[in-house]
């Protein structure tokens, strides 16, 4: 941070040094939320101002909104603060810096119930304000405010002030689409985790970086699979050589193409059940990431002879079926005989039967084999709860 000695009669500081700075912070907290407040503070000294505040509301009248501040003797986080719909900052032209004077006049200001209640007793004289609009329809009203005994701002710091917005904005849509991304592969992990595929992601010295809910059960079970020292093995001599071969052909290729073919194995469990399924692929380098633990080869495992359970409503409603039609359309998915799933469900195997007749006119098709087929690429098995 610049001393006074490089700041103008203005009080803000002009110097590339201090935009650097400014700008360093503003994006660090699109990385985390947990910034905004020492990014409003950089803001709060470079103006020389009493607070800065981030206040975050949708885009109606009606939300109260909240207010993220870095100032004196104010909490960094205001939820539901009433006093936000009485500001005369309101219906402004998205991202353009106003202050008092070009909203309403000093009389107007002094006497109204905003200042009277909320700016006055907190020293809130000056106000630069901007609301900045970002793509998911959020308004964010930017507030550098000083108290009345200090210089008002001066166009200087009204133009620089402005500079920032379109760096701030991209930083709030940066932080949105980041938490979009979360999101999103957290719905992917959960859906693979409900289909029982479990996935491992390798770096460049084939340690562990991640594994969904499905993996780490795999590996939690030591039945075949494990990590060691950070890296992923087989139990069986032979089962771990041929994985080891698959990872380091994968690590090889660097670029991955529409040509590259998937490597399959099996992995023998000690358990004696059925094999692991397991697949390498690798993952396309990034030029950006040279050098760090980046994620460089996907294992993607199968329990084949898994049995999980769409949700029976679901799958009635997909299928048109009735609850006991349904039942034993599950059992038979997860490969039961006719005769055996009749003995789970303590049904007759003529009811078993007439169901199944029933089954195969209501999903349209003619054998067993196919019944299993649709059943087990419906979109059923991607719920989270079981009905």
């Amino acid at each position: 941070m610049p001393d006074k000695k490089s700041m103008n009669r203005t009080g803000i500081s002009m110097t590339q040094e201090f935009l650097s700075h400014i700008l360093g912070a503003i994006y660090d907290a699109a990385l985390d939320e947990a910034g905004w407040v020492s990014c409003l503070e950089t803001i709060r000294i470079g103006f020389e101002g009493n607070y800065a505040s981030l206040i975050v509301r949708t885009e109606t009248t009606e939300d109260i909104g909240l207010i993220v501040s870095a100032g004196i003797n104010q909490s960094n986080l205001d939820p539901g603060n009433p006093y936000i719909a009485m500001s005369p900052f309101t219906g402004m032209v998205p991202d353009q810096i106003v202050t008092i004077a070009d909203v309403i006049s000093e009389r107007e200001w002094r006497n109204s119930d905003y200042y009277q209640s909320y700016c006055k007793p907190q020293g809130v004289f000056h106000v630069l304000a901007a609301d900045i609009s970002t793509r998911n329809g959020g308004v964010y009203g930017l507030r550098i405010t000083r108290p009345e005994d200090a210089p008002a701002f001066t166009k200087a710091e009204i133009d620089f002030c402005q500079l920032l917005i379109p760096h701030i904005k991209r930083a709030l849509n940066l932080h949105l689409s980041i938490n979009d991304d979360r999101k999103v592969s957290s719905l992917y992990s959960q859906a693979m985790a409900q289909l029982m595929v479990g996935v491992v992601i390798l770096d460049q010295d084939r340690e562990v970086l991640e594994c969904n809910p499905a993996a780490t059960a795999i590996l939690e079970s030591q039945d075949g699979l494990r990590v060691v020292s950070k890296q992923l093995e087989a139990a069986y001599t032979n089962d771990n050589k041929k994985l080891q071969a698959l990872i380091q052909d994968a690590l090889v290729k660097k670029v991955v193409t529409k040509a590259s073919l998937n490597q399959a194995t099996s992995i023998t469990r000690p358990s004696g059940r059925l094999a692991w399924g397991l697949i390498v692929q690798p993952i396309s380098s990034d030029q950006w990431t040279e050098g760090k633990q980046r994620p460089s080869v996907a294992i993607f495992l199968r329990d084949t002879e898994g049995r999980v359970d769409p949700p029976v409503r679901l799958a009635q409603e997909l299928f048109h079926l009735t609850p006991a039609e349904t039942a034993l359309a599950i059992q038979l998915a997860n490969g039961l005989s006719l005769e055996d799933a009749s003995e789970v469900l303590n049904i007759r195997r003529n009811t078993a039967r007439a169901h199944l007749r029933s089954i195969f006119s209501k999903t349209g098709v003619r054998r067993q084999t196919e019944l299993v087929r649709i059943f087990l690429n419906s979109v059923a098995w991607l719920s989270e709860t079981n009905d």
